[in-house]
């Protein structure tokens, strides 16, 4: 769990542990963890190899038995890629798309012992769909894992800069076409007025003038039109 949150994945939204998972048959399995990976696919990631083997390997001075328990221990190893091979994870029903099986040794030294001594083991765990990984080649993985995610986020939010540019762009469009409907409107205006003060000001008996008359003969005003009209 330490290897999966310092690779960048998030518990329960990029990985799950331990969750119980069940056939359409009800049988019903408990994976070690459930890595999430873009686009609805899941990859189980399975960590129960046993070591007991390995450790009597390391711990053994003689030449003779150390051989002994490390043939054991890479049985121990073929054994359980077999075991894992018939589980059949890819029938659980709660499981998106499953690509494939991580079997996990979590000791380094075990895992390099394992691949260098069976050359093959890597080959025929990949024949049936079980990538055996160490702590160091797992977390490459997941850091792999983890770039899937970034880029997944980065195309989400390409996608959200595209439809909310798009939207800005119509309200735009709209914006504009307002402000050509209200220079139509003023210019419109600006003809009115026009209008409006030839007829205050232009040809013989305008208003001006009819005013200005009633001014001449005798009208009570206090004011005075401008001198330009």
């Amino acid at each position: 769990e330490r290897l999966l949150e310092f690779s960048g994945l998030k518990k329960g939204e990029m990985f799950e542990t331990q969750k119980v998972l069940s056939t359409d048959q009800g049988k019903r399995y408990k994976p070690d963890v459930i890595v999430h990976l873009p686009n609805e696919r899941d990859v189980v990631i399975d960590s129960k190899v046993s070591l007991t083997a390995y450790e009597k390997y390391y711990n053994e001075d003689n030449d003779n038995q150390r051989s002994k328990f490390l043939d054991q221990h890479l049985q121990s190893v073929r054994n359980h890629m077999k075991n894992l091979s018939a589980k059949n994870y890819e029938e659980l029903r709660e499981l998106n798309t499953l690509d494939y099986v991580i079997m996990f040794i979590p000791v380094e030294g075990a895992y390099i012992t394992t691949v260098q001594t069976d050359r093959s083991i890597i080959e025929d765990g990949m024949d049936k769909n079980i990538m055996v990984v160490g702590p160091s080649t797992l977390l490459a993985t997941l850091r792999t894992i983890e770039n899937f995610w970034k880029f997944k986020k980065q195309t989400d939010n390409a996608r959200e800069i595209a439809r909310r540019g798009g939207k800005l762009y119509d309200k735009f469009v709209n914006f504009v076409d307002s402000l050509e409907e209200v220079g139509k409107n003023l210019d419109r205006a600006q003809d009115s007025y026009k209008t409006a003060k030839k007829r205050l000001s232009d040809g013989q008996g305008n208003l001006i003038r009819q005013t200005e008359m009633l001014k001449d003969l005798g009208a009570d005003a206090q004011k005075e039109l401008p001198d330009e009209l």
